[in-house]
């Protein structure tokens, strides 16, 4: 596996800045944060360390300064609604996704990370329509690009304002096998983050064997989840009441026994640490300490 960092943890960071620091900590890569330029609809979101309108014209300085580094792109990242109920909302999202394939083959990365999204009015089975409909043309044109669409698992249904419903509907095992029956490609996968399926109390394990050829793309990220407060608000509460995400080791995932699985499978490919821990958020110097404790953390299981 090829350890690296998802760089929305740094987002004032310059790419330059963004690459240095990740070779610097021996990293083999990054999943390089890629939204439209402009204001963030929440936490960890609205990062651009490419802009691939604005440098639409420069983007094998992007590879070409990595590479310099000893650095890969994982891929170009972007968590939108692509299903949002509002109809600007998605397009806005589906017309920059166009763009990231398109970035994202011009570049040799060939790799876009992202989020299905959910129209959180419908229901799962209006959704799987509304899915076939808006991604049955995207991933089409990957497929003819030769990029590859990875599916974060995460079922955005954090806050007050993502529940009841979540924001995306990709989140479960029944849900995936139902879209790879639906739309049938090679390019079509998972970016797939333990920490998800913890939440909601599901295995974690078992869908690394069972949709190991899916396996596109990992995240490590941690959560732990406080019984105290699950005691007072319980499981039918929004995740916010009673969870935190956190760095790996400091919660519940049993991160040894993960990456063995992926061991198990023969993953060789990219797996990316996401610090969302906001212990380690009060000074840049906390959230590079935050970082660099997952690396070394991630070491002892990986090396």
């Amino acid at each position: 596996m090829k350890l690296g960092l998802v760089s929305a943890i740094l987002p004032d960071d310059t790419f330059e800045a963004l690459i240095d620091y990740v070779a610097d900590q021996g990293l083999s890569c990054v999943e390089v944060c890629c939204w439209p330029v402009g204001k963030a609809i929440r936490r960890y979101a609205g990062v651009t360390h490419i802009d691939v309108v604005k440098d639409k014209d420069r983007l094998d300085y992007f590879v070409d300064y990595a590479k310099k580094k000893g650095v890969e792109i994982s891929s170009l990242g972007y968590y939108p609604n692509p299903m949002d109920p509002d109809p600007e909302t998605r397009a806005v999202a589906v017309e920059h996704l166009y763009r990231l394939i398109e970035a994202s083959a011009r570049m040799g990365v060939n790799m876009v990370t992202t989020f299905i999204g959910k129209d959180k009015t419908k229901t799962v089975e209006e959704n799987l329509e509304l899915f076939e409909a808006i991604w049955t043309p995207i991933i089409r044109k990957a497929e003819s690009l030769d990029v590859k669409i990875a599916i974060e698992n995460c079922p955005m249904l954090y806050t007050k304002d993502e529940w009841p419903g979540g924001n995306n509907l990709a989140s479960t095992p029944a849900i995936w096998r139902e879209m790879f029956r639906r739309i049938k490609s090679d390019h079509f996968g998972l970016n797939y983050d333990p920490s998800h399926p913890y939440l909601i109390q599901s295995d974690y394990i078992r869908p690394v064997f069972e949709f190991a050829d899916k396996m596109f793309h990992i995240h490590f990220k941690d959560i732990r989840i406080y019984q105290d407060k699950l005691y007072e608000h319980g499981i039918f509460s929004y995740p916010a009441l009673w969870h935190s995400p956190k760095l790996p080791g400091l919660g519940g995932v049993d991160f040894a026994a993960f990456c063995s699985a992926l061991n198990d499978i023969g993953y060789k490919g990219y797996a990316c640490i996401e610090v969302e821990d906001r212990a380690y958020e009060g000074t840049p110097g906390d959230v590079k300490k935050g970082i660099e404790q997952s690396i070394r953390y991630m070491r002892t299981i990986m090396d």
